[in-house]
């Protein structure tokens, strides 16, 4: 696996592969990898001929209070994983290299649509910092395809939209959760969780399940379905930050005749926000 840190020496290696015909696929990460992250590699390998990983935290994308400064750098590890994975390009720069002017005076790239619900009530200005650095990541990289798993469903969608409007010539390819033995879906933050709260936490999972569960069988009634499966979250002893039945392209809030519905909720433990969600078709 051959490591880079800058623009310029990423897009010399990749120019080579192009002129040879071959088909780059992309996976943007932010390190601290798991299991979720390498089958998301293990996904591009499988169409494309040249797999480029990124690592790089966007300090863009996080809010005031957030975990920045404490998010899990694990480079030499991420590292290891990625060979293993057989990955060929590692892209890592530092934050001079992304944000050459500073992050203050960056140009934005927003989506006006899908930002400011679910994951975007509770983080302002969040998508906008994961659309800037996804849109440089694509600029550097030029993949023909990018693979984002779909724990993250909002932002799946945001870069969706965000590819669509503004005509970028890439394949955006969702990968399947990856999920613990009992149905936690990883996630690099699910290292701050205590060990009291470790089998806890598989409540949002259950309580997602239940909610498709009680849609499959002819509910309607999407609001008692939502206030049900959050009371079920609390009673675990967990706070809620939302449990939301939506339209899966738009992410409205799904109507009775709805055909693909994806269910997402998030909630905080003491030291951790984790997000998860399911989605289903109706005949």
């Amino acid at each position: 696996m051959q490591i880079f840190h800058h623009i310029a020496s990423l897009r010399d290696a990749l120019k080579k592969e192009r002129m040879a015909g071959k088909r780059i696929g992309f996976v943007p990460t932010m390190g601290n990898l798991h299991q979720g992250h390498i089958s998301l590699i293990d996904r591009a390998r499988e169409t494309n001929d040249i797999v480029v990983c990124s690592i790089f935290v966007n300090g863009l994308q996080f809010g005031l209070n957030e975990d920045w400064d404490k998010y899990p750098r694990t480079f030499e590890n991420d590292c290891q994983k990625l060979r293993d994975a057989n990955c060929d390009f590692l892209f890592h720069p530092d934050d001079v290299e992304m944000y050459p002017n500073g992050m203050d005076t960056q140009t934005r790239v927003i989506c006006p649509t899908m930002t400011d619900v679910l994951c975007g009530a509770s983080r302002p200005g969040h998508f906008e910092g994961v659309t800037t650095v996804v849109s440089k990541l694509f600029n550097i990289v030029q993949p023909d395809e990018a693979v984002f798993g779909i724990k993250d469903y909002q932002q799946l969608a945001v870069i969706r939209r965000m590819a669509e409007d503004l005509c970028m010539p890439v394949q955006i390819t969702a990968g399947d959760i990856a999920r613990e033995a009992d149905g936690l879906a990883m996630s690099s933050r699910n290292g701050y969780l205590t060990e009291e709260e470790r089998p806890k936490v598989i409540c949002l999972n259950q309580a997602l399940n239940w909610a498709k569960e009680q849609i499959e069988q002819g509910r309607k009634d999407f609001d008692a379905v939502r206030e049900e499966a959050i009371k079920q979250i609390e009673d675990t002893g967990f706070r809620i930050d939302y449990f939301s039945i939506c339209d899966s392209k738009t992410l409205e809030m799904a109507a009775v005749d709805d055909k693909q519905i994806t269910i997402l909720g998030a909630m905080y433990t003491g030291g951790a926000r984790l997000i998860d969600n399911i989605s289903l078709s109706l005949d």
